[in-house]
């Protein structure tokens, strides 16, 4: 197979088709779509390729058929028929700015109209808006196709300042509403952001959408399938570790068979021969993991949160659920679905190791913990479990939690609680890449953090005490019988008891026997 060039960055349909770079053909979703339906909504994390979808929209519905050669619509479409299009996207711009929206909607139509000649005396941007599609459709004889990128980042960008976020929600109802009063008028809508806001919040005058976010059968509308990696990019795959690129960047799933990966991470990995975690470090996640903090969420429990489709809808201004904030923002994904009493429910987790190891290091530094001191701490600790060094492990925590100033603990509540520090080591393992399983059942109950490395296996029990011994933790582990769950493996297993105090803020005892 032929190299092509990478479209780092290329949202543009047209470029990517007539500058020869690689193009995984998702038309045959957007022919299914379009014979379904009028009116779509759809929420992907960022840089997933929504806006390249939107483009592809725009080229197929304004009939550029040398564009769309060789790909499952070509022979499907009616290129007799070209529909104008209204495309207008939230995607740059400083939104945290008061009165920044109304201009730049202003902004966006005005250009709109210039470029299909169809002129306005509204002074709204709604009746504008509205003219502008009742023109295209007068001028052209044909309906209009509405394609809305990034419709949620004007209230997104705001939500450190409420008041106008909240005006910011209620500019955007008034300006989408248009779209069902002016539905005579539209051929085809098609709406992306990376939230999903209830209907009634944002929604209540165009309550018409289909939201196809969890619609197993557009699950891989946007992302890279298993297949596409395999055949599209075949000549890209040479002296790269499959297997490790699965592990490292697939498993985003919206209740398909496939799960994907993000498109800009695997184009990294192709141009740089180098695992890395560029996805998230295209984006700081510092408003999730204050509001982890402010919540008392603890760092383990992201890997056992479970939640139903209308769960993972809640977002609101005033109520924005944990899980719904992390699933739509890509952190989580679905791990396994459930029907139960005639709803869906959802185990969450992870993706990939990108996600895991980033995330938990940014939480570890909202925990107090200082990057450099993680980062230096980390290697050090796979040497010591390396070596079964567990006099140098007890020292290497010590010094760990001695680093979080004591400024931290005074302003965070979530420090007086046990499951800080047990979030803490789970974190701190997570983002080395441990192997390491939270809250481990077995029939006798359930195990703080289990760790599999080199062969071996640590079984680890956390308490809070106010004096030293007093919490019973390598009692606990061993009346409990944890360790009989991994027997069968054959491997060396470790029973590791810590106990942390409040007034020490540090560990008072530290137990380890090997059995």
């Amino acid at each position: 197979m032929i190299k092509r060039k990478l479209p780092i960055g290329i949202q543009t349909f047209r470029e990517m088709r007539e500058e020869g770079y690689y193009y995984v053909d998702k038309t045959g979703y957007i022919q299914q779509m379009v014979e379904r339906g009028k009116y779509y909504f759809l929420s992907r994390p960022r840089r997933f390729g929504k806006s390249l979808l939107l483009s592809t929209l725009k080229e197929l519905f304004e009939g550029r058929k040398a564009l769309f050669a060789g790909l499952s619509i070509h022979d499907q479409w009616d290129w007799s028929v070209t529909y104008p299009v209204v495309r207008i996207s939230f995607g740059g711009g400083n939104f945290e700015e008061e009165g920044f929206l109304r201009t730049n909607v202003m902004e966006q139509l005005s250009d709109i109209e210039q470029q299909a000649g169809v002129s306005s005396t509204h002074t709204t941007e709604s009746g504008r808006l509205a003219g502008l599609l009742k023109g295209l459709n007068n001028r052209t004889g044909r309906r209009v196709v509405v394609l809305i990128d990034e419709y949620d980042k004007p209230i997104l960008d705001a939500l450190e300042s409420p008041g106008l976020a909240k005006a910011h929600r209620k500019f955007l109802r008034g300006f989408y509403a248009v779209i069902k009063d002016c539905d005579e008028c539209i051929k085809f809508t098609f709406i992306t952001g990376v939230s999903k806001f209830s209907k009634a919040s944002l929604y209540s005058g165009l309550n018409n959408l289909n939201d196809i976010t969890l619609d197993p059968r557009y699950s891989g509308i946007c992302g890279y399938t298993e297949a596409d990696l395999d055949c599209i990019f075949a000549p890209e795959l040479e002296g790269l570790d499959r297997e490790r690129i699965r592990d490292w960047y697939n498993g985003y799933n919206w209740r398909g068979t496939n799960r994907v990966y993000n498109p800009f991470d695997v184009l990294l990995l192709f141009e740089n021969q180098e695992f890395q975690a560029y996805w998230f470090e295209t984006g700081s996640p510092s408003f999730l993991v204050d509001t982890l903090l402010n919540r008392n969420v603890t760092s383990y429990s992201l890997e056992q949160m479970h939640a139903t489709d209308a769960l993972l809808s809640a977002f609101d201004i005033k109520a924005i659920g944990t899980e719904a904030l992390l699933f739509q923002t890509g952190y989580l994904t679905i791990l396994e679905e459930k029907s139960t009493g005639g709803r869906n429910l959802f185990r969450l987790g992870y993706p990939n190791r990108e996600v895991r190891e980033s995330f938990n290091s940014a939480l570890l530094q909202v925990m107090g913990v200082n990057q450099f001191q993680e980062i230096a701490h980390g290697g050090q600790l796979r040497e010591l479990l390396a070596a079964n060094d567990f006099a140098g492990l007890e020292t290497l925590i010590r010094a760990l939690l001695s680093g979080i100033p004591y400024e931290w603990h005074t302003r965070n509540e979530i420090a007086r609680y046990e499951g800080y520090y047990a979030s803490i080591m789970y974190s701190w393992f997570s983002a080395i890449g441990l192997d390491t399983v939270v809250e481990d059942s077995t029939s006798h109950g359930r195990l703080d953090l289990a760790v599999r490395f080199n062969a071996n296996i640590y079984l680890f029990e956390f308490k809070m005490v106010e004096q030293p011994g007093e919490g019973g933790a390598m009692t606990q582990i061993k009346e409990k019988r944890y360790a009989n769950k991994y027997r069968h493996l054959n491997q060396p297993i470790h029973l590791i008891a810590i106990e942390f105090s409040r007034q020490v803020r540090n560990i008072v005892t530290f137990e380890v026997e090997s059995v």
